[in-house]
């Protein structure tokens, strides 16, 4: 009788285990659609209440690139606002297949106009408020680009000089390369000015309008931003 108890036992155990696995199995899959479905509404929608939840204290960014991978570490108390608005950003897939459409070898490359143009034309004019200056813009950092006060809205740039003299026009850097500045170097800057600049002279117009069919067409040597990814905090 007590061997028969025991049997009843571990096979009781046994599917209690089974049916704890299929429930997380099943548990996966609404979380990821619940989360999916968040970020396809936040995109749709700038004001969406996603956008003003804060980051972590501290996170990493693994960027894939056609050139390789390289990594950003931001720091929430360097600039708040600014790493709020990158980690859903780059939460909601926003930056994936877009192109670095304005590389200045030994500045700066430059990223985030979105490379679906319906996307890109919602997010053209969501400005949001500028940061407190606490860093300053030497080789291997990174920020938001904008045209005037409280004019951020999507698009980063990394420092690949000395760009301190940005410090004092109110570009506030939020993090660094922590991995791949050999990459960021690598990036195709052939055209220049060309092919993304004239942000503050509303010269990005086509970017927008037709985004990567018009970057792709006009200047096919621009390397890729193949996607943007929060890494594990264990990372």
């Amino acid at each position: 009788m007590i061997r028969i108890g025991r049997c009843l036992l571990v096979a009781l155990f046994a599917l209690l285990a089974a049916a704890n696995s299929q429930a997380a199995t099943h548990d996966a899959p609404t979380i990821r659609s619940a989360a999916e479905a968040t970020c396809a509404r936040a995109l749709q929608n700038p004001r969406d209440p996603l956008w003003t939840r804060p980051a972590p204290a501290v996170y990493r960014v693994r960027i894939q690139t056609t050139k390789g991978d390289f990594v950003l570490e931001a720091k929430r108390a360097l600039a708040p606002r600014g790493a709020d608005r990158f980690y859903h950003l780059v939460q909601c897939s926003f930056y994936d297949n877009s192109r670095f459409y304005r590389v200045i070898a030994g500045r700066f490359v430059q990223f985030g106009i979105a490379g679906d143009p319906k996307i890109a034309q919602i997010w053209r004019d969501a400005r949001f408020p500028d940061d407190p200056v606490r860093a300053s813009n030497v080789r291997g950092t990174f920020a938001f680009a904008m045209t005037g006060p409280d004019a951020r809205t999507t698009q980063i740039y990394i420092n690949t000089g000395d760009q301190s003299r940005l410090d004092k026009m109110g570009f506030a850097p939020f993090g660094t390369v922590v991995a791949g500045m050999d990459v960021v170097d690598k990036l195709y800057s052939g055209y220049g000015e060309h092919s993304g600049g004239g942000m503050r002279a509303g010269h990005q117009g086509e970017l927008f309008e037709e985004g990567n069919a018009y970057v792709d067409r006009e200047f096919p040597n621009l390397d890729k931003l193949l996607r943007a990814t929060i890494l594990p905090a264990h990372h």
